[in-house]
């Protein structure tokens, strides 16, 4: 996401909802696991020790790096996946507004309540 423009509501609401879909699967959920634990894997070293395909494993790949949460990069005719962490710090600052909408809303609740 670029910082020089800001983005329409529907662009946001779109990039939010990939990035919860992409993380709303146990096997992409592991995948970011552990690319967050270190350096840029590849494919082998990510499907080594699971009984998950190489093609499943680069399917869920795609669908987090289309999300924004992985980055690939290609050396030769290996490519190395990598986590980014910059999506995460935006959901964080999005559920932070979320939470805040819900606080002044259950607050007007509980004054109409406490009437």
């Amino acid at each position: 996401m670029s910082r020089a423009q800001p983005e329409a509501p529907a662009a946001r609401r779109r990039h939010h909802a990939a990035l919860f879909a992409a993380l709303g699967d146990e096997t992409r959920l592991a995948l970011v696991n552990a690319l967050a634990a270190g350096e840029p894997r590849s494919i082998a070293q990510l499907t080594g020790g699971t009984r998950m395909t190489r093609q499943a494993v680069t399917k869920h790949l795609r669908v987090l790096e289309h999300a924004g949460l992985v980055r690939c990069r290609r050396t030769g005719r290996e490519s190395r996946f990598e986590f980014d962490p910059a999506p995460l710090g935006e959901m964080r600052e999005y559920l932070g507004q979320v939470a805040a909408q819900w606080d002044v809303v259950l607050g007007r609740l509980r004054e109409f309540v406490e009437r």
